[in-house]
C-alpha cells in the first residue's frame, strides 16, 4: 500500500471556528452575537478575559468577544461561503505548520446570502479551519493521551494542497495584494 492510498493519510475538516473580538464595548458584543446567530443560525458563546491588563482596562471575567464552532456538514457548507467573501484567495501566511487555516473577513456583507442589518452595522470576523487526519483522537482521548507523531501531522504544504483541491483556493503572494 503506497502513501497515497493509505486511508490514515486522508485529510478532512475537523471544525470551523468563527470569532469576533469586540473589546470592552458591550453594545458591540451584542451586535457581534446577533451577527453570528444571523449567519449560522446557532447562538455563539462569549469569550471571557483571563488576565488583568490595566492599560487596556481589562479585568478577569469581563466578556470581550464571541465565538462559535461548526463541525461536520454545517462546517463544509459554511466554508465555501466564507472563502467566496475573500474571492477564494488566501495568502501563504494564512496557513500554519499544524494544518490550520485562518483568515479574516472585513465586512460580513461580503458573505454569500448575508443581508445587511442596520442594527448591526458593518463588522468583520475571523474564520479558522482546523484540518485533521484519522488517528488525531489520540491527543484528545481521556485514557492514554499521546502526541501525534511528526510524520502524521499535517504540514503547511499539505493543507495548502487540500484547500486548493477541495475548495478551489488560489494562493496569492504578498506582492499581489
Amino acid at each position: 500500500m503506497t502513501q497515497k492510498n493509505n486511508p490514515m493519510r486522508e485529510i478532512k475538516v475537523n471544525k470551523l471556528t468563527l470569532n469576533i473580538g469586540t473589546g470592552k464595548d458591550q453594545v458591540m458584543l451584542e451586535k457581534a452575537e446577533k451577527l453570528l446567530k444571523q449567519i449560522t443560525g446557532i447562538p455563539p458563546v462569549r469569550t471571557i478575559t483571563q488576565k488583568r491588563i490595566a492599560a487596556w482596562g481589562l479585568r478577569p471575567g469581563l466578556p470581550i468577544g464571541c465565538k462559535l464552532t461548526l463541525r461536520n456538514q454545517k462546517a463544509l457548507e459554511m466554508i465555501p461561503r466564507l472563502l467566496a467573501a475573500s474571492d477564494n484567495k488566501l495568502e501563504d501566511s494564512n496557513f500554519d505548520d499544524n494544518g490550520n487555516v485562518s483568515f479574516g473577513i472585513k465586512e460580513y456583507i461580503d458573505i454569500k446570502d448575508a443581508k445587511y442589518d442596520p442594527a448591526i452595522g458593518i463588522i468583520g470576523l475571523q474564520a479558522c479551519i482546523t484540518l485533521e487526519r484519522p488517528g488525531f483522537r489520540i491527543k484528545k482521548r481521556k485514557i492514554m493521551k499521546k502526541n501525534v507523531p511528526m510524520r502524521h501531522r499535517i504540514s503547511r504544504a499539505e493543507s495548502i494542497d487540500f484547500m486548493k483541491k477541495n475548495f478551489n483556493v488560489k494562493l496569492i503572494s504578498e506582492e499581489e495584494i
